[in-house]
C-alpha cells in the first residue's frame, strides 16, 4: 500500500489485443452505413426533410465515443476463430454488428441525457439541447433504435444466424429498459430515500441497465457468428461478462466524482441526480448518525456549495482509498473468474477486455 492509499497495481495476464488492429477499419464503415440508411429516401421530396434530420441526428449521436463496445465484437471473433484468417466478409459483418451496438448505445444515451437533464455528452452539448431540438429528441432516440434492425436486415437476413441476433438485440433492449427503470425509481427527482440505495439494488441497475449491452452483447454477438450457439457457454460467458460490466461501472461513478472531464468528455453530475452510486452506497454503509445527516442534507442538491460537502464527506470517509482496493481485490477476482469458469471458450478474449478497463481514466 503507498502512502496515499493506493494499492500496488496488479500485474496484468497478457493477451492478445484484437480489437484495435481494427479501429480505422471500423470508423470507415459508419459513413457507408449512413449513406445505405438515407441514400434513397434523401431524393423522396415527401420526406427528404424528415430523412436530413435523422441524417443530422446519426452523424451528432452515434460516433463520437471510445467505439469499445463496437469494437469488441470482432476482437471476440477473432479470439474465437484463431485458428484461421476472418474473411473479408466476416470483417466487415463483425464491424457491422459492432455499429449496431453504438447504435443502441447512442439511442439509450439520448433519452438518458434527457431524463437525467445532462448538459455534456462525450465533450459537446446534449442533443435535446441543440438549438431547435428540444423534446424532439425523444422521436429521434426511437429512431435510432428503429434504424438498427434495418441495417441487420439488409446485412444478415440471409445468415443463419440471422434470428438469434435479432432476439439477442430485442432482450439486450429490454434488459436495459428495465435497468433504466430501476435507476430513477431508486433515484427520484424529487426526493431522497436513502432507504432505497442498497448494495443489492445498486447491483440489480448495473446489472441490468450497463453490463448486458456493454459486455455480454458484443461478445453473444460473436459468439453467434462463430457458430457457438450452446446455452452452457452462453452462461459461461454471461457470469464473466456482467462481473465485468459491474467493475466497469463501479469504475464510471467513481470517475464522475474524481475524474477529470476534460478526459472524461463529460461533467459528473451524480451527486445533483441524487443517484445511486457505488460511493453513495459506500459512505451510507461507513457514515455515523451525524455525517449520514450532512449527506442527506446535501445530497441530490442543484448547489456547487451541497455537492462540495458531499465531496468533502466523501474524503473523510476515504472513498477514493476504499476505491482503489475495490479496484484491485476486482481485478483479481475477476481473472480468478476468467480462469475457472471459461471453459471451452478462449481465455483471452476475456482478458483482453479486462486488461482494457484496468485502470482506466475515462
Amino acid at each position: 500500500m503507498s502512502e496515499d492509499g493506493v494499492p500496488p497495481a496488479t500485474k496484468r495476464p497478457t493477451a492478445p489485443s484484437h480489437s484495435e488492429e481494427y479501429r480505422g477499419k471500423f470508423m470507415a464503415v459508419f459513413q457507408s452505413l449512413l449513406h445505405e440508411l438515407v441514400e434513397t429516401d434523401l431524393k423522396n421530396p415527401e420526406v427528404s426533410d424528415g430523412i436530413r434530420h435523422l441524417q443530422e441526428v446519426l452523424e451528432y449521436n452515434v460516433p463520437g465515443g471510445k467505439c469499445n463496445r463496437g469494437l469488441m465484437v470482432i476482437g471476440s471473433l477473432k479470439h474465437l476463430v484463431s485458428e484461421r484468417e476472418l474473411t473479408e466478409d466476416e470483417e466487415r459483418k463483425a464491424l457491422i454488428l459492432g455499429w449496431c451496438i453504438e447504435w443502441l448505445q447512442a439511442f439509450f444515451l439520448v433519452a438518458d441525457d434527457i431524463m437525467d437533464q445532462s448538459k455534456l455528452r462525450r465533450g459537446k452539448l446534449c442533443w435535446y439541447l441543440k438549438e431547435g431540438v428540444g423534446l424532439v429528441a425523444v422521436n429521434d432516440s426511437l429512431w435510432i433504435e428503429g434504424t438498427i434492425y434495418k441495417i441487420l436486415r439488409r446485412h444478415f437476413k440471409g445468415e443463419p444466424y440471422y434470428s438469434d441476433i435479432v432476439d439477442l438485440f430485442h432482450e439486450v433492449t429490454y434488459q436495459t429498459e428495465l435497468g433504466q427503470t430501476l435507476d430513477l425509481l431508486t433515484s427520484p427527482n424529487d426526493s431522497v430515500d436513502f432507504g432505497r440505495f442498497s448494495v443489492e439494488r445498486y447491483k440489480a441497475i448495473v446489472k441490468y441497465k450497463t453490463a448486458f449491452y456493454s459486455f455480454y452483447l458484443p461478445v453473444a454477438l460473436a459468439m453467434y457468428m462463430a457458430g457457438v450457439t450452446d446455452e452452457q457457454s452462453h452462461e459461461a460467458a454471461k457470469a464473466i461478462l456482467l462481473e465485468m460490466g459491474e467493475f466497469f461501472q463501479i469504475q464510471d461513478d467513481f470517475l464522475d466524482c474524481y475524474g477529470d472531464p476534460a478526459v472524461t468528455g463529460k461533467v459528473g453530475t451524480d451527486i445533483e441526480e441524487n443517484k445511486c452510486s457505488w460511493l453513495v452506497v459506500q459512505a451510507l454503509a461507513r457514515v455515523t448518525p451525524e455525517q449520514r445527516e450532512i449527506l442527506k442534507t446535501n445530497y441530490a442538491r442543484q448547489d456547487p456549495a451541497c455537492v462540495q460537502r458531499v465531496k468533502a464527506l466523501y474524503r473523510e470517509l476515504q472513498l477514493e482509498a476504499a476505491y482503489h482496493q475495490y479496484e484491485e481485490e476486482s481485478y483479481q477476482r475477476l481473472v480468478g473468474m476468467i480462469d475457472r469458469g471459461a471453459g471451452s471458450l478462449p481465455r483471452g478474449m476475456f482478458l483482453e477486455f479486462a486488461g482494457r478497463i484496468y485502470k482506466r481514466k475515462n
